[in-house]
């Protein structure tokens, strides 16, 4: 199975850039199956039923969320009822939605960091309750979406789940890493994908507004940047019978026009 794994979407000008690249890679690469983290796909924070929408007619199949998965309160209801789209599995238990979904012979599962993050339920021990529990019959090929800021608790996970999953790929930075590997047991890893957001920005919003921020600690608005939009993904070929990884590698674009 070929996968492609797109790091987080950034408001409309990251939507638009999926919606120009993302059929025009699945013809050209054959990709089997899409999964994009959508947690800024709303104006940078948070994602909406219709966003999400947008995001599946593009050609996702799988939309994961993060720490701006409730930005947009009316997501918490609409998430109920869009199975394709999954919140991190150790939010609180009383949290909508589901940390998991299959989908095209695919086992999704989304987790949030908690390592410069706010507390959380222990993401190793939440992503491992659910892999001791799932049926037998459960599918081989299974990605992680693992949504944490620090490196060192990312590469970590990869560790830790190295043979137990297809893929542990990082999100949540919006700066694409350059250690895409295989494990030795064969689960491919990456730190982070990066982002689909405007290119001269600070992790997809205007440069003077965070700049601004920064130097002298004033409250500000913060808005979407414009311009040359980065598309950041990972292409990951899985054996089918396995379930492991053979290869990873970057798949990076710019979209200079919408």
């Amino acid at each position: 199975m070929r996968i492609l794994a797109i790091g987080d979407v950034v408001g409309k000008p990251g939507r638009q850039a999926v919606a120009r690249l993302l059929p025009q890679l699945r013809r050209e690469r054959g990709y089997d199956f899409v999964v994009c983290n959508g947690e800024n796909a709303a104006g940078g924070n948070g994602l909406t039923r219709t966003i999400a929408e947008e995001l599946r007619d593009a050609g996702c199949d799988v939309i994961t969320n993060g720490n701006h998965v409730w930005d947009q309160r009316q997501f918490l209801e609409e998430i109920k009822e869009l199975d394709y789209c999954v919140r991190p599995l150790n939010l609180d238990a009383a949290a909508p939605g589901r940390g998991w979904v299959v989908c095209k012979g695919v086992l999704v599962v989304n987790a949030i960091g908690r390592v410069f993050m706010a507390e959380v339920d222990n993401p190793y021990r939440a992503v491992e309750r659910l892999l001791d529990g799932i049926d037998a019959e459960a599918p081989r090929i299974r990605v992680l979406d693992w949504h944490a800021e620090a490196t060192s608790e990312k590469i970590a996970m990869g560790f830790f789940l190295d043979g137990r999953v297809s893929a542990v790929v990082g999100t949540h930075t919006h700066v694409p890493t350059a250690d895409a590997r295989v494990l030795p047991s064969g689960t491919a890893f990456i730190c982070d994908v990066g982002m689909v957001g405007p290119r001269d920005s600070v992790l997809g919003l205007s440069p003077d507004e965070i700049v601004g921020r920064f130097r002298d600690g004033v409250p500000r608005r913060f808005h979407v940047a414009e311009g040359p939009v980065q598309f950041n993904a990972v292409e990951i070929d899985v054996d089918d019978a396995t379930g492991r990884a053979r290869s990873i590698t970057r798949v990076d674009r710019l979209v200079t026009e919408a």
